[in-house]
């Protein structure tokens, strides 16, 4: 139903033919149901000693409801797991979403330039992950979440062509484009294989046409501009 209105709103607006003006919410962890819509995971999955956990922290006066990303880092290896040989990575996104009327949950990013990210982070070397209706199903889209300000709150904007496809942590040549009308997952992965603790606070994920970055989300957040779709 939520994308029903969002065309009729884009046919109604012709957003579709002078370019999205309304930025596109993907992810909102001020909805206290998105974080157990998402998913965790480490090389803990395979044997190893990495942590990761993902926490709903309510809003306050000084910062906006958000999910805290945080855990540890091991580059052990499990003793009794001879084939594994490479730990040191932890991660999270969302699951795969209930299907609707028109069949499987996907997000259409195709008429914006960026993805923003409403982001504090520990000035760890964070990946931002997209999961498309790829036809190899492991394949990722990534790239770096380039925080210019550890420990405060800033939106990071990406620019969605700027993604580039792999495989198992491996860039995949040939590169293709991104079915960008059929986004599946978001989510950010921590693989610098640093030991350690890391701390990264989420409060939203959008698709915008705007670059103007901090600024502009304080507009936003004023005006509850967000196209919800969550």
């Amino acid at each position: 139903m939520d994308e029903l209105k969002r065309f009729t709103k884009i046919a109604l607006t012709r957003e579709g033919i002078r370019g999205a003006i309304t930025p596109y919410s993907l992810v909102d962890f001020s909805d206290l149901d998105m974080v157990p819509a998402c998913k965790t995971m480490s090389d803990a999955d395979i044997g190893g000693f990495s942590t990761a956990s993902l926490d709903q922290i309510p809003g306050t006066a000084s910062q906006p409801a958000h999910a805290r990303f945080h855990g540890s880092i091991s580059i052990d290896l499990p003793r009794n797991r001879p084939q594994v040989q490479r730990t040191g990575y932890a991660g999270w996104r969302n699951k795969d979403r209930p299907p609707t009327l028109f069949g499987k949950s996907l997000w259409d990013v195709d008429p914006y330039t960026y993805l923003a990210f409403r982001v504090k982070s520990d000035g760890r070397k964070y990946l931002v992950n997209l999961q498309t209706e790829s036809i190899v199903y492991t394949d990722l889209h990534q790239h770096r979440l380039h925080a210019r300000k550890p420990g405060e709150w800033e939106t990071v904007l990406i620019e969605i062509n700027a993604f580039v496809r792999t495989n198992h942590g491996e860039v995949v040549e040939p590169q293709t484009e991104m079915m960008r009308q059929k986004v599946r997952t978001v989510g950010v992965s921590l693989t610098d294989r640093v030991p350690g603790p890391f701390d990264l606070a989420i409060s939203r994920v959008w698709a915008s046409n705007d670059d103007s970055g901090d600024d502009w989300y304080d507009k936003l957040v004023d005006a509850e501009g967000l196209e919800k779709t969550l």
